[in-house]
């Protein structure tokens, strides 16, 4: 069986920085270590991370020690409402936000100050994206389909539109609802936010997917950018599947086909990608 890995399957720059940020602090700083929210959606890292003495944190309310505790903000970003409380607590902080995610907090900031009407496509429980609407002055929309783009009215019909959207949002999807919002006739800016490495990923997934009978995609099932991945791949290829890790493998059956694809999400390291290529090359 022919087996191909995806050259861009794993941790992106951002995810890759915010990981790196929290094994250093753990490795160097004397009180404890916590991150607000899983540092990535992916059980093993957090659970290697667990091990090490890092801890996860919802909220700063949930801190037992705040004095002697930094605390990481993960790549996703978080509302300026956050850092204002953590600063007004006293609470020491290293920020990993994605610098990518951070465009797209200066973009809706700037552009709701101008009167601007902010839409964010993307997914509304994603933390990326409720951090992104606090940078909005809570004036900003989050559309999802198809059906409530068709649905948006625009109250103030003079009334200026910023599109853009989550880093890791389907780019075809992204396309296909500001389509049907400039339908409406409106003024409209649109910034696309998805970051070049989740266009990148998501097409490269779509060609390995399309050439190939049998496709596996690694990652954390609480993933939203693995997600996406899955779907554009079982688009081309009906033989996909979706692991987290090689011992998911046990579950598929891959003897009849004769080439497999292998890619995988942002949040899933590199070890457990090598492991799962290891074991299709057996």
């Amino acid at each position: 069986m022919r087996v191909e890995l995806a050259e861009s399957a794993g941790f992106c720059f951002g995810v890759k920085r915010a990981v790196e940020s929290v094994y250093r602090l753990a490795g160097e700083t004397e009180g404890r270590v916590c991150t607000l929210g899983p540092i990535i959606h992916n059980e093993q890292v957090v659970k290697d991370l667990e091990d090490r003495g890092v801890f996860v944190a919802e909220t700063a309310e949930e801190l037992e020690d705040p004095a002697r505790t930094t605390l990481v903000i993960r790549s996703h970003g978080v509302s300026p409402d956050v850092i204002r409380d953590l600063e007004e607590k006293g609470i020491s902080y290293e920020d990993a936000t994605c610098p990518f995610v951070k465009k797209i907090h200066d973009t809706v900031s700037l552009y709701s100050g101008r009167g601007y009407q902010i839409i964010l496509i993307g997914s509304p429980s994603h933390p990326e994206v409720q951090g992104i609407l606090g940078w909005t002055g809570g004036s900003g929309i989050v559309i999802e389909t198809p059906e409530q783009a068709e649905q948006f009215i625009l109250e103030n019909k003079g009334q200026k539109i910023c599109i853009v959207a989550q880093t890791t949002f389907n780019y075809k999807k992204f396309k296909d609802l500001v389509e049907i919002i400039e339908k409406k006739g409106y003024d409209i800016y649109v910034v696309n936010t998805i970051c070049n490495a989740t266009s990148t990923r998501q097409k490269e997934a779509e060609d390995l997917a399309a050439r190939s009978e049998a496709m596996i995609v690694i990652g954390g099932k609480n993933s939203s950018n693995t997600r996406k991945l899955y779907e554009i791949c079982k688009n081309q290829c009906a033989n996909t599947f979706f692991i987290q890790t090689v011992d998911d493998l046990g579950s598929i059956s891959l003897s009849s086909f004769t080439s497999l694809g292998i890619t995988a999400g942002a949040s899933t390291p590199k070890n457990i990608i090598q492991e799962v290529l290891r074991a299709c090359q057996i």
